[in-house]
């Protein structure tokens, strides 16, 4: 997956069973290649939802894995289909180099200018923003001052209603997680109102 490719929107998958998540992808396959979706190491089924859900829509959905924090979670992912990995945390130089070898882009979590710096500086592709809600949109702008500019994600307590607040400051990108759908849709396996929640992600934000 070439960066320039990379989706504004991703979707943190955590907590979702198999049959939900498969939905979601079902539902992303609609709007091809908008959205984006990562699944969380947290998630039992986490390489069996990457791998199946690259089988069936992986042609319309780009998808990747969340919450990396070791090296053998992002080999077993990547090995699964993972085009993309997010962490909440830096990614160590196993990971990046993991990374680069299968031609997987790298999200590391970062908060403070010297960890996004390290973070470049290391090979990421992207640094995500965590979490973006506590330090607010101001600092996407405030950060590419003196580092100039960065491709950053804002992740952690992104909703519709603040999504362009940080696009108009400087994030590229928002990773979004309990906030984008409703839980009785996904729950009830809602189909219509879960492809009504992205079409509302997708109006805000593009």
């Amino acid at each position: 997956m070439k960066l320039e490719d990379y989706p504004k929107i991703t979707i943190i998958m955590r907590g979702y069973s198999y049959e939900q998540a498969m939905l979601i992808m079902k539902v992303l396959s609609y709007h091809e290649h908008k959205v984006g979706v990562e699944v969380t190491t947290n998630n039992p089924d986490y390489l069996k939802i990457i791998k199946d859900g690259n089988e069936k829509y992986g042609q319309q959905v780009d998808i990747g894995v969340g919450t990396v924090l070791k090296a053998n979670q992002a080999k077993d992912a990547i090995k699964a289909g993972a085009k993309f990995m997010l962490g909440p945390t830096q990614f160590n130089d196993d990971i990046f180099a993991l990374a680069k070898e299968g031609s997987v882009i790298t999200v590391p979590g970062a908060m403070t200018p010297s960890e996004v710096y390290d973070q470049f500086e290391r090979g990421a592709d992207i640094v995500k923003i965590f979490p973006a809600v506590t330090t607010g949109p101001s600092l996407f702008k405030q950060i590419q001052g003196p580092l100039g500019p960065r491709k950053l994600m804002a992740v952690g307590g992104i909703n519709l209603q603040n999504a362009k607040d940080f696009i108009d400051n400087g994030a590229d990108y928002l990773g979004i997680g309990s906030n984008f759908f409703n839980k009785e849709d996904v729950k009830n396996l809602n189909e219509k109102e879960l492809n009504r929640s992205v079409e509302e992600f997708l109006s805000a934000v593009y």
